[in-house]
């Protein structure tokens, strides 16, 4: 593994560990509270391989695309206000189609989450949406309110997205694979 990519550890009430590419420079790995420190440099090296085929993916999706330069705040302030101008139109859309009501609605830079909802029914979205083509914005509206119905990933909560957005599995891998290129160009 090359020396200029950073890992950040974080541990929580999960269950399994899991690693994700923040950026080329940036590994972020996520663990259970209580797992040993060699159990995850275990799980790192382990995984060598697959990072550094992520890592070269990202680099080259940046070099092809051209855009290896971080937003300027200017850029980060205008994409918040692009979506504090649309996001209320497009969750007055999909709540009755959720068949959901939702409290306050937030818009924030984000380094790992594209939305969030909380128990309360406040809902966060990343002004990087604003890049992403209008189906996966929709997408992640779409996710975030059927948090309201099922605050949790199960098998209840697909079923409920897939039935408001059938091809919802097309926008969620469109997010995998270029939604780090785009959080990689937030400043550290």
């Amino acid at each position: 593994m090359q020396p200029s990519v950073q890992f950040s550890i974080i541990r929580s009430n999960r269950k399994t560990i899991c690693m994700k590419v923040i950026s080329p420079e940036k590994v972020e790995v996520r663990a259970p509270l209580r797992m040993p420190t060699q159990d995850i440099q275990g799980f790192i090296q382990k995984n060598e391989k697959w990072l550094e085929k992520h890592i070269a993916q990202m680099r080259e999706a940046r070099e092809k695309m051209g855009e290896s330069k971080p937003f300027t705040l200017e850029e980060i302030r205008a994409l918040a206000q692009q979506a504090v101008d649309t996001l209320p139109g497009r969750l007055q859309y999909y709540a009755p189609l959720v068949g959901v009501s939702y409290g306050r609605v937030t818009v924030r830079c984000q380094k790992t989450k594209w939305g969030s909802c909380s128990s309360q029914g406040n809902l966060n979205f990343n002004c990087l949406l604003m890049l992403c083509p209008p189906e996966v914005l929709d997408y992640i509206v779409v996710h975030e309110l059927c948090h309201r119905k099922e605050l949790n990933h199960s098998p209840r909560f697909w079923a409920e997205v897939e039935r408001v957005m059938p091809d919802y599995k097309r926008h969620r891998d469109w997010l995998k694979q270029n939604g780090s290129r785009l959080i990689g160009r937030i400043p550290e």
